[in-house]
């Protein structure tokens, strides 16, 4: 495997290496009985206390701290996951539209501050569970601010930027029997932090879960589920779309609301496998009645054996956009919503689940019935309690660049210097934070729209991401509220989408401009 080249850190055209492709939240879990516990043996969570070491800039960094023969027996110790600024290492940094490197380097878009960028360095031994043995192991950060490279015993695995989506590596490869070395060297800034401008705490480090998982010896490696209403609202349709990996056995149970479907057990074998099943007059899914089904998959090994269980809610619903409305079970929808940042006071952006509830219970007292989830994908709880509790998603994607463009509108620079523009080298990384932000998400009938970001202006690239989520969802709309300073792609967002705009002028706008919906996004 090759080695860390430092020079990708740099290069807005590189934001990943051997990271293995995005695919939806479900849980897999070896029994039925491990499943409705919640506790699943095919992860073995590494939360805890790690070993550190932090360095004021990569040159300053100690160059082998990966092998497996290092000795950091001296280094610090973390908990995982955390900020390092709420660990005592270095100081939360609050910006708005600028970047947090201005004024103290001069940096053009795509570079990176060499003299102030902090990395974080860890270090980790573990065993792999011996039950998961000839099975393939994979190791999942479920959110590292802003990029990092990862080590398995000395050997290279890979690299990935891109704050808030997981990244997954194979490591079947590159582990070895008994006591194994895991090294993370982590980055404060990389090329893609030009693309996370957002206004909020500025952190860095390993701030979500970090697990190893395994397939056993048959997998649904991703799972697309898309429950449709008919027009009349009396029959429903329950798409499934399964990645199989290995062979052997499959059965299919949907529940809920007095329904029970129990699929026969079909063969099946690596590739994709489709069911439908259909349900007379369902239960709906709204805000205010967030009705939801149980699906449960049972795949089953060659020798008739279970291997693993999959456990999924679904809601069924209508969402459409019709003579300029949004129609939910067609009725007219209104969004009462706030942008909610993950924050907590002590902690930071490192997720809580109680407080998470908490706040959810408070805006459903309060009669707020949606959330754009400001300004980047959560973690993935959120997702699931707001289907659970019933409160509508713009699910947005992870792009911001506040600070290129209100450069240019302030004068002090050419337009050349917004981000993304229609800059070729910025396509691939953004497109790849749409699929990363869908494949994750896409089974919740919490989100209603996805949205391609916050603040960061209009053109091509922007106008491509849109694309990109029409081609892959077509039962939701699209969000973006940079066309009101850049109307150059108008369809890009399905939606007029304003900030502070004063109530005269959105009824005097939509007087005249009646086409889309308008929500005051800010």
């Amino acid at each position: 495997m090759a080695e860390f080249d430092f020079s990708i850190v740099r290069d807005p055209e590189v934001f990943e290496q051997n990271r293995i492709a995005a695919h939806s939240d479900h849980v897999a879990y070896r029994t039925l009985e491990e499943c409705y516990a919640g506790e699943s043996s095919l992860r073995k969570i590494l939360n805890g206390v790690w070993k550190f070491h932090y360095s004021v800039n990569p040159k300053s960094a100690p160059e082998d701290f990966f092998r497996r023969d290092f000795d950091a027996s001296c280094w610090d110790r973390i908990r995982v996951p955390a900020h390092i600024q709420l660990e005592g290492y270095g100081c939360p940094q609050y910006v708005n539209t600028q970047y947090p490197w201005d004024g103290w380097e001069d940096v053009e878009p795509g570079e990176i501050p060499e003299e102030h960028n902090p990395v974080a360095d860890y270090i980790l031994d573990f065993t792999v569970p011996k039950a998961w043995e000839g099975q393939r192991v994979f190791l999942s950060f479920q959110g590292v601010e802003s990029g990092f490279a990862l080590w398995v015993n000395g050997e290279y695995v890979g690299y990935s930027e891109d704050s808030f989506d997981p990244a997954e590596f194979d490591l079947t490869e590159v582990l070895t029997e008994g006591e194994n070395r895991l090294a993370v060297r982590v980055f404060r800034f990389t090329s893609g932090s030009w693309c996370e401008d957002q206004d909020f705490f500025r952190f860095s480090g390993i701030f979500r879960d970090v697990y190893l998982y395994t397939e056993p010896k048959i997998h649904i490696r991703d799972l697309k589920v898309v429950a449709q209403v008919s027009e009349s609202l009396v029959r429903g349709k329950c798409k499934i779309d399964a990645e199989i990996v290995g062979e052997g056995q499959i059965e299919c149970h949907l529940t809920g609301d007095d329904y029970a479907f129990h699929g026969d057990s079909e063969e099946v074998r690596t590739g994709f496998y489709k069911e439908v099943m259909e349900v007379t007059a369902p239960a709906l899914w709204s805000a205010e009645k967030p009705n939801l089904y149980e699906l449960i998959i049972i795949l089953s090994d060659a020798d008739g054996e279970i291997a693993e269980v999959v456990r999924t809610m679904i809601g069924f619903r209508r969402f459409e956009l019709k003579d300029g409305l949004m129609l939910l079970n067609g009725k007219r929808i209104v969004f009462k919503g706030v942008n909610r940042h993950e924050f907590n006071m002590a902690t930071g952006r490192v997720p809580d689940k109680k407080q998470l509830e908490k706040d959810l219970i408070l805006m459903k007292q309060n009669n707020i019935n949606a959330i754009r989830t400001s300004h980047y994908p959560n973690d993935p709880m959120l997702y699931e309690l707001c289907d659970y509790y019933g409160l509508y998603l713009i699910a947005e994607t992870n792009m911001e660049t506040h600070g290129t463009w209100e450069a240019v509108g302030q004068e002090r620079r050419a337009e050349d210097y917004i981000v993304p523009k229609d800059k070729e080298e910025w396509r691939p990384l953004l497109l790849d934070r749409v699929d990363s932000n869908y494949q994750r998400n896409k089974n919740h009938p919490s989100i209603l729209i996805w949205s391609l970001g916050n603040e960061a202006y209009g053109g091509e690239v922007i106008y491509e991401m849109s694309r990109r989520f029409k081609e892959l969802d077509r039962t939701r709309l699209v969000h973006y509220e940079g066309i009101f300073w850049d109307r150059s792609f108008p369809d890009t967002s399905d939606i007029e989408s304003q900030m502070y705009t004063p109530v005269k002028e959105v009824e005097a706008f939509l007087r005249e401009n009646p086409e889309k919906p308008f929500i005051m996004c800010e």
